[in-house]
């Protein structure tokens, strides 16, 4: 699988979160994404699975059954954990009898009955993965896999990720549990300043220098990246969205708790699909007239 030139951003005249990344991943490639919060790690991850559409640039030879875990599992559906997954099964055309090894191997026979919304973080995480791997994927795409697992599954999980890779299938993980630094061959990629690295064997990411003692978030993390707006030229086609100003008498600033929030324009029909996106990557954000 190959990015070219990938580019991705919220909306015309927003900063860039990712700009002109190039990478090569071949089958059997186990790949761990590091990187600041804020920095883009989640919207690589959407981008290589297929659920966000880049700005700009391409992405080449996905394979093309892919299995996608999000960090947090939406559990705001109306079904039991068995009837999602046998729903899910039939919508990857396997058969549902295919739930019934990885409910076993993910530690989840316990709960099959209950209703998604009743689930623990980690019950609910499970079902997240288990749904990534109902068809053997050539691409499986994972958002923090270790968070929330007992240690059973903590344990399982490397042994199907191997598993994945022996088949010829590529392995993207975001991790901050660090459940994959004693692999051999471990790729690892850093994701810093708009674009991605391939870091040296032993090689560390940089510190932030923006996070002290306290560890609270700078105020680049409210939004997206730090960078000033790109003077590239927008891309055909996209619409006039969120935006920061770089006149700071135009952009409202203050700290709550500790934590600075940034005022972001967008165009009304915008508003709630921008502030979702900005969600889904762990920021705050709120519309104005919502509580802080």
């Amino acid at each position: 699988m190959r990015l070219a030139n990938l580019s991705f951003r919220y909306a015309r005249r927003a900063p860039w979160v990712l700009h002109d990344v190039r990478l090569d991943l071949p089958p059997g490639t186990v790949a761990e994404v590091t990187g600041r919060n804020g920095a883009g790690k989640s919207t690589l991850l959407r981008l290589l699975a297929g659920t966000t559409r880049p700005t700009r640039g391409t992405i080449a030879d996905r394979p093309p059954i892919v299995g996608y875990a999000p960090e947090i599992f939406p559990v705001g559906q109306p079904f039991t954990v068995i009837a999602y997954l046998s729903h899910m099964a039939a919508v990857r055309g396997v058969p549902a009898s295919a739930v019934t090894p990885w409910a076993e191997r993910l530690g989840m026979t316990t709960f099959l009955d209950v209703p998604l919304g009743d689930l623990s973080k980690g019950s609910a995480h499970k079902v997240g993965l288990a749904q990534a791997l109902l068809a053997p994927p050539g691409l499986l795409i994972m958002d923090e896999p270790f968070s929330g697992l007992d240690a059973e599954t903590r344990a399982e999980l490397p042994r199907i990720i191997e598993e994945v890779a022996a088949a010829g299938g590529i392995v993207v993980v975001s991790d901050h549990q660090s459940g994959l630094a004693d692999r051999p061959g471990l790729t690892r990629l850093a994701v810093e300043h708009n674009t991605v690295r391939l870091l040296s064997p032993g090689e560390a990411l940089a510190p932030d220098p923006h996070i002290g003692a306290s560890e609270a978030p700078a105020a680049d993390d409210v939004f997206a990246e730090s960078t000033p707006l790109s003077s590239d030229t927008d891309a055909p086609g996209e619409r006039a969205g969120p935006r920061l100003s770089p006149d700071p008498t135009d952009r409202a600033e203050t700290v709550v708790s500790g934590k600075t929030v940034i005022e972001v324009l967008v165009d009304g029909d915008e508003a709630e699909a921008v502030t979702q996106k900005l969600r889904a990557d762990g920021y705050d954000a709120h519309i104005r007239g919502e509580r802080l």
